[in-house]
């Protein structure tokens, strides 16, 4: 089990990123528009520095939701690599079939 200031923190990541997603997306929209003046482009990039560094979607570490683990993560299935074992071992994943030769 990773620690729980850890998860709680990237949990506050996640709701930040939410938070700011449009504000963040509008402002990057002007900076790639290349027929604006380079003036406004240029206060639309110091604006996006001011906004929070958690709220960009990069800083947002993919974990377990089972265990919190950073490592080995399936984004498929959102669970690390060895609670996916754990519970395709013991049969709570359909169609997972443990391999054997």
């Amino acid at each position: 089990m990773a620690k729980k200031s850890a998860v709680e923190k990237n949990r506050r990541r996640r709701a930040q990123v939410k938070a700011y997603a449009s504000r963040r997306a509008s402002l990057k929209a002007i900076i790639m528009d290349r027929s604006k003046p380079a003036e406004e482009r240029f206060r639309a990039q110091l604006k996006l520095a001011a906004l929070p560094r958690n709220s960009s979607k990069s800083r947002v570490r993919n974990r377990c939701e089972l265990t919190g683990r950073p490592r080995g993560f399936y984004r498929k299935m959102k669970i690390s690599r060895i609670a996916l074992r754990d519970l395709a071992s013991f049969g709570l994943l359909p169609g997972m079939v443990k391999s054997s030769w």
